[in-house]
């Protein structure tokens, strides 16, 4: 158990921003394709975020073209090269789920003051 411990402790990211839910945030992934890989932005809301430690994720979405993209990124992934806040929400909740329901201004998230 101890040694599963050092491999995971090893493997954390030392310097990630610190992401709440309702945050707008900027993810920058590692696409591979081929034998050449890129860096792909998607931005969008958190509204959700999931177990602790090297598991732990977080849940982006975004409306493009009228149609809701959700995308899940570990934290401590490889392939997630960098997390930029983008803005701050206020939100009361840490499960925004209700989102995915609303369409337009409804589903705007206020932003934080302070």
């Amino acid at each position: 158990m101890d040694a599963l411990k050092l491999i995971s402790d090893q493997s954390l990211k030392a310097e990630m921003p610190v992401i709440n839910v309702g945050d707008t945030v900027k993810v920058h992934c590692k696409i591979q394709e081929g034998d050449k890989s890129r860096i792909q932005i998607f931005e969008g809301t958190v509204i959700a975020k999931k177990h602790g430690g090297i598991n732990e994720t977080f849940t982006v979405r975004r409306v493009a073209y009228g149609c809701g993209i959700e995308r899940v990124f570990p934290v401590h992934s490889p392939n997630v090269a960098k997390v930029e806040v983008v803005r701050s929400g206020r939100v009361r909740r840490s499960k925004l789920y209700y989102l995915r329901d609303r369409v337009g201004k409804a589903a705007k998230v206020k932003e934080k003051i302070g």
